[in-house]
């Protein structure tokens, strides 16, 4: 390829740019915006950016359109130079992890994640096993609007390979990186929900190969998700709930459609919200090393703080998504990182959220302690946290979110704007964070009680919604 073919590059960001990636890749409607036709687009986009060379893995869920993505990504990146390694179904970070053992110079997961059926998407992963950085996603963005695309000829098409290993290769890193002594001469009894996703592909074996008992959930692979929605949430993880209870399990554990998030159910089938799991496992993990950096998102509760400090830990705190989670671990060589939403980071496998290790590690954490896991969670402090989300145009999130700093300023005790608005106060916090994907404004709100986060939400709510009726009028009154 002639240097006239490179690709050009963005140097920054693109004011106003379209966008096509969210928090975590591409995700949208199949027959609406996911086409062949955008699809194969994607495709090139990517083989521009990789300028029509390199071995790029791919890997799918069980969605109903995923296998036909599949292909159509297979076919435009091998038509555009592009070496293509199939790796069949299996989880995100099971393809994170395989990227970076086998030095690949990209990786693709054809997902939706947690969305909803009709959804299907793309994940991409860099050569480092995390998800590509914002400014390799402008790239391919403005490859794709601007369709400015270097394509292949007859003798420079790349060739497609087969990987039958890549579930084998991940599972033994989860083995070598787990007790698995301990939790064979426990034999606990595991309830596994994995929500007919893709952890089916791997949870059941890895988790009986620990050592564990294990009875399942909607195991059977299907794209329409006939067990349960894919959001492994209290309220969609109802029949997990009950079955730890009636088998007499020490733990309940479901995951979202691809498998980078873990969700826990005690023994009495109480649901942990992702914060308090994060508590469990960074306390487990600093008794463990002694001392060290635990990172975690904005979002996070101060439970996680709390416990960290009380533990001798040292805790960092950064913007939400896994790619911040990610790079801030590396930076601080951190030995544990989560976010509330059940992503969880075990960097000596990989600086990846990903739910079958965290499965191994809750496994290990409750046979080490030799306790129910609901006693270990009554010892944490107690915060309660309500959020919600109101609808704000796109264009209205920066000037609004310019307003909501000079008011919170003024009453707050502290202010963190890394990602939003985030006031504290003597007994809890509010945020105020415009999405980054979706016309809409999400508030956070913690207290001591159930009473004073409802009403630090409602503060948020209220200040927002004034906010935006001013910007309205103020523009309705604009010549």
């Amino acid at each position: 390829m002639s240097a006239a073919q490179m690709p050009r590059t963005v140097e920054g960001p693109t004011p106003n740019a379209p966008r096509l990636f969210g928090t975590d890749g591409i995700r949208q409607v199949v027959g609406r915006e996911i086409t062949p036709v955008f699809v194969a687009e994607v495709g090139s986009a990517i083989a521009t950016y990789l300028r029509g060379s390199g071995d790029v893995l791919l890997a799918r869920d069980f969605r109903t359109s995923s296998e036909a993505m599949a292909r159509v990504l297979t076919g435009a990146l091998l038509m555009d130079g592009i070496h293509v390694r199939e790796m069949g179904v299996m989880p995100t970070p099971c393809l994170q992890f395989n990227v970076r053992a086998l030095g690949a110079a990209m990786g693709l997961t054809v997902t939706a994640s947690h969305n909803p059926t009709e959804f299907n998407g793309i994940k991409f992963t860099d050569p480092g096993g995390t998800e590509i950085p914002r400014t390799s996603e402008e790239i391919l963005e403005r490859t794709i609007f601007q369709r400015e695309f270097v394509r292949g000829t007859w003798d420079h098409i790349g060739e497609l390979r087969t990987d039958a290993d890549g579930v084998d290769r991940y599972t033994r890193s989860i083995l070598g990186h787990s007790d698995t002594a301990a939790i064979r001469a426990a034999a606990p009894v595991v309830v596994l929900d994995p929500g007919n996703g893709t952890s089916a592909v791997t949870s059941p074996n890895l988790l009986r190969e620990l050592g564990c008992r294990v009875i399942t959930l909607n195991a059977n692979p299907d794209g329409h998700f006939p067990g349960r929605p894919s959001e492994p949430n209290e309220e969609n993880l109802w029949a997990l709930r009950k079955a730890v209870v009636e088998f007499g399990a020490v733990v309940g554990i479901a995951h979202d459609g691809d498998a980078d998030r873990a969700s826990f159910v005690d023994e009495h089938g109480t649901y942990l919200a992702g914060d308090v799991t994060m508590a469990l496992f960074a306390k487990h993990r600093l008794r463990e090393r002694a001392a060290g950096v635990v990172v975690t998102s904005v979002t996070s509760s101060t439970l996680v703080e709390d416990v960290v400090r009380s533990e001798g830990g040292e805790i960092e705190i950064t913007r939400s998504g896994s790619l911040p989670v990610a790079l801030r671990m590396l930076e601080r060589r951190a030995i544990f990182g989560g976010e509330e939403n059940g992503g969880y980071y075990w960097p000596e496998h990989q600086v990846a959220r990903d739910g079958p290790m965290s499965s191994a590690k809750m496994v290990e954490l409750l046979v080490h302690s030799g306790r129910p896991l609901s006693e270990l969670v009554q010892e944490l402090p107690r915060y309660h946290l309500s959020k919600t989300k109101l609808p704000v145009a796109d264009s209205r999130k920066a000037p609004l979110l310019a307003r909501v700093h000079t008011q919170l300023e003024r009453e707050a005790e502290r202010l963190v704007t890394i990602d939003g608005q985030k006031a504290y106060y003597s007994d809890g916090w509010l945020l105020v964070r415009p999405s980054g994907t979706e016309p809409i404004c999400r508030v956070y709100a913690e207290g001591r009680t159930a009473a004073r986060a409802k009403e630090l939400m409602d503060h948020g709510v209220e200040l927002v919604r004034r906010e935006v009726d001013w910007l309205e009028e103020t523009a309705g009154r604009t010549p």
